[in-house]
């Protein structure tokens, strides 16, 4: 019965679009990955530092020009907030 539980775990992750926005000098992106990652989410990273259109994009939408910027479902989460990634992907705080 053991085997059900990753099986759970991953149907409730599934239908989540994940996109960080990030740039590869920003310690606060590579945690939040680092954290998607040990959570067993994917998502799709965008460096903004090499996609100019999508860092114009990410402050149009979020008013903002930092990153990291979660995007979950459509939803932007602003910095690493860990308690508000778990509430939007429904996962229990680790």
């Amino acid at each position: 019965m053991g085997s059900n539980l990753p099986h759970k775990q991953m149907s409730t992750r599934g239908p989540h679009r994940v996109v960080v926005f990030s740039s590869p000098m920003c310690a606060w992106c590579t945690r939040a990955k680092t954290y998607l990652r040990s959570r067993g989410v994917s998502f799709q990273d965008v460096d903004v530092s090499r996609d100019p259109a999508a860092a114009r994009d990410l402050v149009r939408r979020t008013g903002r020009m930092g990153v990291p910027v979660v995007e979950i479902d459509g939803c932007s989460i602003v910095g690493f907030d860990r308690a508000r990634i778990d509430s939007a992907l429904c996962l229990r705080p680790n």
